[in-house]
């Protein structure tokens, strides 16, 4: 797979089977994703693999305070600015339509929207998943180097014919996920990422992207 197939495979799936994933395909992408860039090469990123029972123990206390009501965690940083701007207001609100319509929630359905949603911490059945950490003294421009970490690491996953969905959701949960990973108090969780072998019987809306002109502007000599 070359890199442009790579790049435009690459989407956030949302229904895997349980095939195993092998633990030397993800030390093998994870050991090429260490070269991702990084400024002054400080590599900011702390990612915490979960399979098997560690992940089963995850899904099982999260599931449980779904199930009980439990109110997110306290957030450790902002997901959105709270007063989203044109024309990312119209990208998410067309993208939660595309989304939901796909699974015919209708938008004013919440408790509808809520169960699809619940689905993110089940991983979406994946029998793998990251978990992606920075130190809290980082800045801007650490946090950037993590997402292209990230972006490398679900580059590489489809090389290996793997499939991922980065998960900012895990956020929310993210005093569970301290629990069982047992984490240094000076790291964040910034997202989670269902790692696994995609379930094609799972049907799926691909989002689409704004056109070129809307988000690059050639300044030519």
């Amino acid at each position: 797979m070359d890199v442009y197939e790579a790049v435009t495979s690459r989407r956030a799936v949302r229904g895997f089977t349980d095939r195993h994933v092998p633990r030397e395909v993800l030390e093998r992408v994870l050991s090429a994703a260490a070269w991702a860039p990084s400024g002054s090469n400080i590599q900011p990123w702390h990612a915490y693999v979960l399979t098997g029972a560690p992940l089963a123990e995850l899904k099982k206390r999260t599931g449980e305070r779904l199930a009980a009501g439990d109110p997110w965690d306290d957030a450790e940083y902002e997901q959105y600015p709270p007063a989203l701007k044109s024309p990312y207001r119209e990208r998410r609100s067309a993208f939660g339509a595309q989304r939901y319509g796909a699974l015919g929630i209708a938008r004013e359905d919440i408790e509808a929207r809520q169960r699809a949603a619940s689905a993110n911490w089940d991983c979406f059945g994946a029998p793998a998943a990251l978990f992606c950490y920075i130190d809290r003294d980082m800045g801007p421009a650490q946090w950037s180097d993590v997402g292209m970490f990230l972006q490398t690491v679900m580059l590489l996953l489809r090389a290996e014919g793997l499939h991922s969905c980065p998960q900012m959701a895990w956020a929310k949960y993210h005093r569970t996920v301290a629990e069982v990973l047992s984490r240094p108090d000076e790291l964040i969780l910034f997202c989670g990422m269902s790692i696994g072998f995609e379930d094609v019987t799972v049907d799926y809306a691909r989002t689409g992207r704004a056109p070129l002109d809307e988000t690059v502007t050639f300044v030519d000599g």
